[in-house]
């Protein structure tokens, strides 16, 4: 069955860090509409007053932060010593675990753009206080395929036809793709069902349901008075996918690129305050307390 489109959201301009400028496509508010996911932002950008003062030292526990990028890079390194860049097409999956102290400073390329997105994943009760972990994928490491038609899938994690992503091992059972349909393309997709999927898209525009109808879903941070409602999906905006057992994507005389993520539900209870997403306030107050008096760091 092939899904339909349950929600569509606009994705709305944020500050987060030090004063970086990005729009978030979800967060706080859309819990547990996504779950296991809880925010994606994306900070394309090409001020770099809107960049440079960056994410400092800040920390993390009980979640799993993706970084994808695709413009510049960014300069990350935490309390334990791990430290590198990644830059255009790489990707750094870290677990945070039983918790990271960390900095993310993106720099622009030599034209001054920087961008990319980064997608929050929850982690289980039982996974949540796990050693931290980092996986730095290269992009040479991130199988491209080409399909009928000029279709072109980057495979971050997940499978596309015979073709895996380098991210295995994941518990929330992900998959990420960087699909990219031309103009006349048909883009389709088998996802489990039961597992939540949305579509990101930041290039061009194209048709995520078959039925083409703007009215048989809602769509949510659009102005009361914006009477010029389409049905053709356009950058910067997050589809919601209801169930089912495939993706079907559909472009016209514009091409679309989006991201394509899946994941499979925790349906456990978020208490979420910042940069940590536990289960329990009272497991809230202890990380913070922890944080506060220098146990925040588990050896």
């Amino acid at each position: 069955m092939i899904r339909r489109i349950k929600k569509v959201l606009k994705s709305k301009p944020t500050i987060e860090g030090a004063g970086v400028h990005l729009k978030r496509a979800f967060g706080f508010d859309q819990v547990p509409q996504l779950d296991p996911f809880l925010m994606l932002d994306d900070f394309r950008s090409g001020d770099p007053d809107q960049y440079l003062p960056g994410f400092p030292w800040h920390p993390h526990r009980g979640i799993e932060t993706i970084t994808y990028m695709l413009d510049g890079y960014a300069d990350h390194g935490d309390s334990l010593g791990n430290k590198g860049r990644i830059g255009p097409g790489d990707v750094q999956w870290m677990t945070a675990g039983s918790g990271v102290i960390h900095q993310e400073m993106p720099k622009g390329n030599k034209s001054g753009l920087m961008g990319g997105f980064q997608l929050w994943a929850n982690l289980p009760a039982s996974h949540k206080m796990m050693a931290p972990r980092y996986r730095d994928v290269n992009k040479a490491t991130i199988p491209e395929i080409t399909l009928p038609k000029g279709i072109r899938i980057k495979v971050i994690c997940g499978k596309v036809q015979d073709t895996e992503g380098p991210v295995k091992d994941i518990v929330t059972d992900p998959e990420c793709l960087d699909v990219s349909i031309p103009p006349g393309g048909i883009f389709r997709h088998p996802v489990k069902p039961g597992h939540a999927v949305f579509a990101y898209v930041f290039e061009g525009q194209g048709y995520f349901d078959k039925g083409k109808d703007s009215f048989a879903y809602e769509v949510e941070g659009v102005n009361y008075f914006d009477f010029k409602r389409e049905c053709r999906i356009g950058n910067g905006n997050l589809v919601i996918f209801n169930d089912g057992d495939e993706v079907l994507v559909l472009t016209q005389e514009d091409p679309v690129r989006f991201l394509l993520v899946s994941g499979k539900p925790l349906g456990e209870p978020v208490a979420w305050y910042g940069p940590i997403v536990m289960n329990t306030q009272e497991e809230l107050r202890i990380a913070f307390e922890e944080y506060r008096n220098g146990t925040f760091i588990k050896k």
